[in-house]
Formats: structure tokens, sequence, C-alpha cells
């Protein structure tokens, strides 16, 4: 959330409910932790009166054996509550944050492919990483050492006026003056810092998208130019956070000085009381003492109040996750008749009729008017331009994408009938980009199939022709999956060897095939070919050679279906097809490819 030039970020109501709302499961807690500081609190505000009755008991006959043995149990039993209060909050902060990181990588994962790829990654990290360590001391110590510090600063004043109500006044107009000062100079201390944190999201979202380009960056010779972009948010952050630290050491420096001068009023007031004798020696020691300790008080308030402005700004931008819009199986809880246990071969096992979508409500669409249908075992290819609306139809086929106009049906059913659970269990996806999800081989290969055995997992190696080199390996499929440990094309047929593991109804391949030789791109599709006999399969491709031998080719442009047909069949009836076919020098004739 950017907060407009001229604006300040003030701790208002609904601000505090935002920040309310992660602290209020664990409110019980943190009522005993505010119970035990302020018995500390007043353990240590005790503690100059029985100093006072020390020096008393020097002046007179008393014992100095109560007011000493008063003095060793406020140290030891205030010792014990400092230490069970400190480790309450401490527990209570980390949960807190765990309680929502764990909720926001959920909503991430939950939520729809749209609403996560709108914003850069390393933007929805920097929420889960750096915010939610802001949120760890706004959400439970704060507010805990807010209602502390003002009690203990009350109860000091409340104690210097029952020593001495002149230097109290003396004490009291200090503390005006500060307190005035902070106010002031908090609301843009607040404003510095919302706008320093924003910065560092923007930051970690350009380096990480830089360093997923690393490659291409360097083969551009663009290493400056990129991290002078990146730098420039990083610049910004550093800038508002000078601003902060300037505005803070004002703070801090105003606070000090005033009390400073208050203990000098206080010395010199106070010497003067005690030579009239209308104060004691004792007394004057007490009320420098709770003058000294004012400090505490007031310097905790400027600590929390900082740390819920920072804190609240992340609670703010941490809520902004749950606006994402996530997928939800709404429309699926109307009763629908039990899927046959074996529907029959002739109703398609996917159908699109006249589906039309787009990206966004004021977008184009993407895909217009589109039929199609996908026989229950066959290969069925879809070429054409880029841009032409092929990957669109896998994200309608995986309902990462709902249609604008028009319906999708599996087994006869429309999806609006089945969950999305339901659906992707029938279907098994390989992506163009073939990303690796963060962990070894065998994390991978088991992501949508944890169950398999090491005999599985080697079979569909061997189908790929994998199996040799990931037996090379030292680790073996226990090898961590970086960049480092297997190439492009090898990361495309561990990809494609998870895919063959589920055994779907549906395997939908983009572009499987563009990082692989030639002796391996045979091999897949050999494997293609054999799935193809058992179930469906639907590629997408640019490479034609992968696609010639297809039961049926669908050719798009424009986001529409332009035509349909064998290999043959499109040379002879479709212009574009035939563009296509010529631009890559394919054969006419599949036997001579």
């Amino acid at each position: 959330m950017t907060v407009p030039k001229g604006t300040s970020r003030t701790v208002s109501v609904p601000r505090l409910r935002i920040l309310w709302s992660f602290a209020r499961p664990h409110k019980g807690a943190l009522a005993l932790a505010l119970v035990l500081a302020l018995v500390g609190s007043g353990m240590g505000l005790a503690t100059p009166m029985v100093t006072k009755g020390v020096l008393d008991a020097l002046g007179g006959s008393a014992s100095l054996r109560g007011p000493l043995l008063a003095l060793l149990f406020l140290l030891v039993v205030g010792s014990a509550v400092t230490y069970w209060q400190w480790t309450l909050i401490g527990a209570l902060g980390e949960r807190v944050v765990l309680r929502a990181r764990e909720s926001m990588v959920r909503c991430f994962l939950r939520a729809t492919v749209t609403a996560v790829t709108r914003r850069p990654p390393g933007e929805l990290v920097t929420r889960v990483t750096s915010d939610t360590v802001l949120l760890h001391q706004a959400a439970t110590g704060a507010p805990v050492g807010l209602i502390n510090a003002v009690v203990m600063l009350v109860g000091t004043l409340a104690l210097m006026a029952v020593l001495d109500l002149v230097l109290l006044g003396t004490v009291a107009a200090a503390v005006l003056v500060v307190g005035v000062l902070f106010a002031v100079l908090m609301p843009g201390i607040a404003t510095a810092q919302q706008r320093a944190q924003d910065h560092l999201g923007r930051l970690g979202g350009n380096l990480e998208g830089a360093l997923r380009a690393i490659r291409t960056v360097k083969a551009g010779r663009a290493e400056d130019r990129t991290a002078e972009r990146i730098v420039a948010d990083a610049r910004t952050s550093a800038e508002h956070g000078v601003r902060a630290v300037r505005r803070e050491a004002l703070a801090w420096t105003i606070a000090l000085a005033g009390i400073q001068l208050a203990i000098i009023l206080v010395l010199g007031v106070g010497a003067w009381r005690v030579a009239e004798g209308t104060l004691e020696v004792s007394g004057l020691i007490a009320f420098l003492l709770y003058a000294f300790g004012l400090m505490d008080p007031i310097s905790e308030l400027s600590q929390n109040v900082t740390a819920l402005q920072s804190g609240i700004a992340a609670a703010e931008r941490i809520r902004e996750t749950d606006d994402l819009e996530s997928e939800t199986d709404d429309d699926a809880r109307v009763p629908v008749p039990a899927r046959p246990a074996a529907p029959a071969d002739d109703i398609p096992v996917l159908e699109l009729r006249d589906v039309t979508a787009a990206y966004g409500p004021d977008a184009e669409p993407a895909v217009r008017g589109v039929g199609l249908a996908i026989p229950r075992r066959g290969h069925t290819a879809i070429v054409g331009p880029s841009g032409a609306g092929k990957t669109t139809l896998f994200s309608l086929v995986l309902r990462f994408l709902e249609p604008t106009g028009g319906e999708l049906l599996l087994d006869g059913r429309p999806y609006r009938e089945h969950t999305h659970d339901e659906i992707r269990t029938r279907l098994a996806y390989v992506e163009q980009d073939t990303p690796v999800v963060p962990g070894t081989i065998r994390d991978n290969l088991l992501l949508a199939r944890p169950d398999a055995t090491d005999a599985e997992l080697r079979r569909v190696l061997r189908e790929v022709r994998l199996a040799e080199k990931i037996d090379a390996l030292d680790e073996g499929l226990d090898t961590p999956l970086s960049g480092a440990a297997v190439s492009g094309g090898e990361r495309q047929r561990i990809a494609l060897a998870r895919a063959l593991l589920r055994t779907p109804d549906v395997l939908l391949l983009d572009e499987a095939t563009a990082q692989l030789d030639g002796l391996t791109e045979a091999a897949v599709q050999e494997c293609v070919r054999a799935r193809a006999a058992g179930g469906a399969v639907v590629t997408i491709a640019h490479r034609l050679s992968t696609v010639i031998d297809a039961d049926t080719i669908v050719v798009m442009e424009a986001g529409r279906v332009r035509a349909r047909g064998s290999h043959a069949e499109l040379l002879a009836t479709d212009a574009l097809y035939r563009e296509l076919v010529e631009a890559l020098r394919i054969a006419a004739d599949p036997q001579s490819v």
C-alpha cells in the first residue's frame, strides 16, 4: 500500500484493528504478559521508596534489616517476573509470526494463478519474511509495553507527588514539552518507515526477477544497468530510512535533554528546599531516583509507538494478501448425479463449447468462441502463431482461468459441477518453462503422486532416458535439483517423467520437447504415442515436427480455432498451416521427417 506524498500515517482505530486481528487469538497470553509487566513495574516503582526508608533508618535508630530485605525481595522477585514476561512475550511473538506466515503461504498457493502472477514473486516473498518480522514486536510486545509504560509514567509522577509537589511541577513541565514534541515528530517517522518498507518490497521483487534471468542479463552485458535499476529502490528505501533515523534522533535528543534539564532543576530547587527545611535529604534522593528512572517509561513509550506504527504498516501489507482471489468450489456444491464409473467411449473426456475468456474484466478476450472436443484416447495437437491462444486453452482446461462465456465439460459434465481438485486429479501438465519446485529430484517426481515407489520412479525415468544420468549423480534421486545439477533439457524430462508417473486421463504438454536433442525427442515422442494409445494426450507445439503424426491437429489464430484435421489434410486445405510448415521446412510427407 503506497502512501501518497504529504499523507501522514497515524495510529488510527481502524488500523489498530488490523493489528489486533493478529494478536486476538492470543489475548489470554497477552493479558498474562501485561499483568507480569505491571507487577515488575510496580516493584521497580517501590524501590526508591524503600531506598528512602534505608536512608531514614541511617539517620535514626531504626533497624536496616527490614528495608534491606525488602530491597533484596524486590530484586529477586522482580528479576524472576521480568524473565517470565520477556520469555512469554518472545514466544508469543514467534507464534503470531508463524501463524501469519502460514496463513500467507497457504493464501498464495490457494489463490488463482492470475492473482498470484499479477504481482512480482519477490514482493510476495518480502511480505512473508521482512514484514512479519516487523509484526513480531508490534502485535505482542508493543501493546503490553505501551500500557506498562503509561502505568509506569503515571505511577512515577504519582509517587513524585507524594514526595514533593513543587519538584513534581518542575518535572511535569519538562515531560509535557517532551510529549508534545514526540507527538509532532512520530507521524513523520511512521511515514518514512512505511515508504522505506514499500521500496524494500519492490527491491525484492526486482532482484528476484533479475536473478531468475541472470544468464540473459550477463549475455546482454547488462549487469551494471540492471543493478542500477534495482539499487534505485534500495537508495530510495535508504533515503526514507535516513529521514526516519533523523527524526528519531531528534526526538531522543529532545527527550534526553528535557529529562536532564528537569534533573538539573530538581537538584537546584531540591537543594534550596532542603536548606529551607521543607524537604528531607532522603526525600530528595528518592525524588532524584524517580527522575533518573523517568527516562525508562518515556523511552519505552517511544520505542513501542515506533514499533506499533511499523507493525501496523506491515500488518496492512500482510492483510492485503487476503484480498487475493482464491480458487473456490462454491459452484460445485450443487447436488449432481455421481459420475459413471466408466463413461461411454463416445463421450469426450474434455470438451469446450463456444468458450470465450479474458485475463481481466477490461482485457480483450484471449480466446473467442472456441469449440473443441478431446477424445478419450489419441493425440490432439494445437498449433498456431504466438498469441493465438494456445496456452490460454490449457489455462482454461486446468481451471487456472475461468471462461467469461461458453462452457467446459469433463466426462460430459460441466466444470462447475466439479471441484478444482476433481478436475486436476484427472489431468497431468508439463508447462513450457518446466520450473522445478524446491527440493530433490525425488521430491519433484513425487510432487503429484507422493505414494509412488522407487520402482515406478525408475520406470518413468527410463521412459524419458534419464535413468543413467540420475544413477551417475552422487546422491541419485536425493540430489538437490538446482540449476547446477541438471540442464534445461533434463529439467524438461524430469517434468515429463513427473507427469507420466500420474498415469492421468489427459496428459497436457506445453512445448514439452523444446529443449531436447533429436535422439531424446524421439524417445519422448515414443512415450507420447504409447500414452495416446491408452489415454488422451494434448500437445501445444511450435516445433511441428513433434506433432505431424498426431491424430488431430488444431490450428488456432487470433484466439479462434481456424482449422482442424490431419497433417496431410491441413497441408492441402489450410494456408496458415502450410506457412507454419514451410517456415520450419517440414516435409509434406510425414514419412520423410
